[in-house]
């Protein structure tokens, strides 16, 4: 009898099952959806490089009436974890995330609870509220502007991460502590940066900006528009066009998706400066130092008025 004949099959076999074992053993990577791109950015910030990241809202869409796409809906029911703001920002995606099919692994900014006070807030805001502040900035759902905030849910998204199964949390330690660091040194310069412009009286088109004025003490004089799905009525905008006037300095910071058709019958021939900036963070490269490059793109955008 042929003992290597016998051996030789047995070893190409184990062969075999040596080369196929790194696959079925691997842990799988890390797949998280966002809902919009702002999240995105400060996911890529904490999370480590195998993470894969699926933005739901892409460039021009509107996250309050977005229609997702079947490979997004694969992508959630894929996702190890998902990031929204809540109910009040992606209206498309309050009763899916909050069913049952989802919800252990969604993760909402703002809850319904939250939601709600900030709607009661904003109501009564748009009948009572004479002086700078937006006339609606209780029920500005664009949390993310604010560094202050984001950092808390920087710090939210790692909690979430470090918790799945294969986490390097080492990794995630060490990127949140960075991203703290250069959250600091970035908003100190950016608060010097915007030093000239408290001198302007601001105005938005519709309320996103309350965020970022509040933190860095920026002076919001007015919004165009209280729901910009809406056409304002003809006593808001009456009451927009004397604030204008009246302002000292005014700056309409015009935003995208909306073009000026939907602002220039309120601004009429007023003198009023222009200048355009993102909420979304639509053209901010997706990497880990897309938040920073987003909080300087909406400085510059502010020093524009300048």
């Amino acid at each position: 009898m042929n003992y290597q004949s016998l051996t030789r099959p047995f070893f190409r076999a184990l062969v075999m099952a040596l080369v196929l074992l790194p696959a079925t053993t691997a842990i799988a990577a890390t797949n998280v959806v966002v809902s919009l791109k702002p999240l995105e950015l400060l996911v890529r910030a904490v999370a480590t490089e195998d993470t894969t990241v699926t933005t739901l809202v892409g460039p021009g869409a509107n996250p309050h009436n977005y229609s997702m796409k079947p490979s997004q809906r694969r992508a959630l029911a894929d996702a190890n974890a998902i990031f929204w703001v809540g109910p009040e920002m992606e209206t498309f995606l309050a009763r899916l995330l909050t069913s049952g099919e989802f919800h252990a692994r969604s993760h909402a900014f703002m809850p319904d609870e939250v939601a709600d006070n900030h709607s009661k807030e904003g109501h009564h805001h748009q009948h009572d509220s004479h002086n700078g502040e937006s006339a609606n900035s209780g029920s500005d759902p664009h949390v993310w502007l604010d560094p202050a905030t984001s950092l808390d849910m920087a710090r939210e998204i790692h909690s979430v991460l470090k918790a799945l199964p294969g986490a390097d949390r080492a990794a995630l330690e060490a990127n949140l502590v960075a991203f703290e660091r250069s959250v600091a040194v970035a908003e100190k310069e950016i608060r010097q940066q915007l030093e000239p412009a408290r001198a302007l009286s601001l105005f938005t088109y519709h309320d996103a900006f309350s965020h970022f004025a509040r933190h860095y003490d920026l002076p919001l004089a007015g919004v165009l528009t209280l729901n910009p799905e809406l056409s304002p009525g003809a006593r808001h905008i009456a009451e927009v066009q004397d604030r204008l006037r009246k302002a000292t300095r005014p700056c309409l910071m015009t935003e995208r998706p909306f073009d000026q058709s939907s602002w220039k019958p309120i601004t009429g021939d007023i003198a009023v400066t222009f200048s355009d900036w993102d909420p979304l963070a639509s053209d901010i490269e997706a990497d880990s130092a897309g938040y920073l490059a987003f909080q300087r793109s909406v400085a510059e955008a502010v020093l524009g008025c300048l």
